[in-house]
């Protein structure tokens, strides 16, 4: 099993994609680590430890969300991305806030699938290459063959040990054939699912998916299987074949078992636009209910519940929930006072600085600048960027950050679009060409949408 990351090697990962913002990489790590932590306790203890969920503060772009991502992947853990503002009380239009949980069980299914489809496609892939040969070369011949070879007569007991023989040498002539891809080119047939059965469309309300879904499996798993046979090529055959052994060799009480227990003590919720559904109160009328009611509907959800799934019961009480927030208008204490209790830990995100954009733009392992470099050397095309050239183009997205919304690292992206327009439209024509992005080349394509301030709000 591989050893759990101690919280200043969650920071060193963190710090490969993420530039800055110090204090949440150290609250998130502390609360990665947290959970490892409990599950080494006692058990009678264990269920007692609540999970210390976090809320980040900070403007758009400053890398909320990249930071609950990349923990999720570095912990392996079943991670949902999902809008607070998407789900409104119960009996107003919305999500059901459960869908959630359901959301997240069903990447856990499917995460823990692909495992176990992962450790079994050895096994499957020998299978497949065994029912490809019986294509090849009916097995019916060779059971008669080895019949024969029971049949008293020595003259006919001996030609049927000889047809025997040459049956099991052709195959596994064909096997070496079929490993060297000699046989490529052939087709064979095979039986594979129908897809082309009418489809039952069930018209479901806005919070009514799940029952939409499950109606749909039930009154689909009611129709018989229907298949028809398709003449393929044997690389297409060998996939089909592997795909449905894999299926076959995978136990998926065994995967859910498993997925579900992920979820439960392992899964990663992130809540963000949670300022969106604060309740705020003005002159004369109190905060808006569905605002507020949202928030009654996540309590039992965040605090540790139970909720019903088509994969079983799955409790609450162990994810690790992560709200955020940009809190221009509102406060983490506009929320209800039991909601604000379950976020122990608040984390303020800063926004970016100049310096922050140049670190950006270099810095990480899938910085902007290699994954534009990267994107025209698939058309042999060299892209070299100046030291001067990245100065400009940072402190060109910190003054329109200034000047119009902040809306952080994002700004880089439309800032490095509108700069490698033109080089990417021609890209195709400049097969073999080493172009060389400068300062000059940088304030001469910029220069007049950065001056007039009504245009760069518009294009950048």
């Amino acid at each position: 099993m591989q050893q759990p990351l101690t919280p200043a090697e969650i920071v060193r990962e963190l710090d490969k994609y993420i530039i800055g913002q110090r204090d949440a990489k150290r609250m998130v790590a502390i609360a990665l680590r947290n959970r490892w932590r409990r599950r080494q306790v006692p058990e009678n203890l264990r269920d007692e430890i609540a999970p210390k969920n976090i809320i980040m503060i900070g403007p758009t772009g400053v890398g909320k969300t990249e930071i609950a991502r990349r923990l999720a992947r570095l912990a392996q853990s079943p991670f949902l991305k999902i809008e607070a503002s998407k789900f409104t009380e119960v009996g107003y239009v919305g999500r059901d806030v459960e869908s959630m949980i359901r959301d997240l069980t069903e990447l856990a299914i499917n995460m823990v699938r692909t495992e176990e489809l992962e450790a079994v496609k050895q096994k499957a892939e020998e299978i497949a290459e065994e029912k490809l040969l019986d294509i090849l070369l009916p097995p019916k011949r060779q059971q008669e063959a080895r019949d024969g070879a029971l049949l008293p007569e020595p003259d006919a007991a001996k030609a049927a040990r000889e047809e025997a023989d040459q049956a099991d040498s052709t195959r596994e002539k064909l096997r070496k054939l079929l490993r060297k891809g000699a046989l490529d080119d052939r087709y064979v047939e095979l039986d594979v699912p129908d897809r082309n059965f009418p489809m039952i469309e069930i018209f479901a309300g806005a919070g009514m998916e799940d029952m939409d879904y499950n109606l749909r499996e039930m009154l689909g798993g009611m129709l018989p299987r229907r298949t028809k046979r398709r003449k393929v090529l044997i690389p297409e055959a060998r996939e089909i074949l592997v795909q449905e052994e894999s299926q076959r060799l995978i136990d998926m009480d065994r995967v859910i078992k498993s997925a579900i227990e992920r979820v439960e003590h392992s899964g990663i919720i992130f809540l963000d636009e949670i300022d969106k559904i604060a309740g705020r109160e003005s002159a004369g009328r109190g905060p808006d209910v569905s605002r507020e009611g949202v928030q009654r509907d996540l309590l039992p959800i965040v605090e540790g519940s139970t909720v019903t799934t088509k994969y079983g019961m799955v409790r609450t009480d162990h994810i690790l929930f992560i709200a955020s927030g940009a809190f221009h208008i509102s406060k983490p204490s506009d929320l209800i006072p039991e909601l604000q209790g379950r976020f122990p830990i608040r984390v303020e995100l800063t926004s970016l600085t100049r310096e922050d954009f140049i670190r950006i733009l270099k810095e990480p392992e899938n910085a902007l600048i290699v994954q534009y470099k990267s994107l025209l050397t698939t058309e042999e095309v060299e892209l070299v960027f100046e030291d001067e050239a990245i100065d400009e183009i940072a402190d060109i997205a910190y003054q329109v950050n200034s000047r119009t919304e902040n809306i952080g690292a994002r700004r880089l992206h439309t800032i490095m679009e509108k700069l490698l327009s033109d080089i990417s439209f021609n890209a195709p024509d400049l097969k073999g060409q080493s172009i060389r992005i400068t300062k000059d080349y940088v304030w001469e394509t910029l220069r007049d949408i950065v001056k007039d301030e009504d245009l760069s709000r518009y294009i950048l």
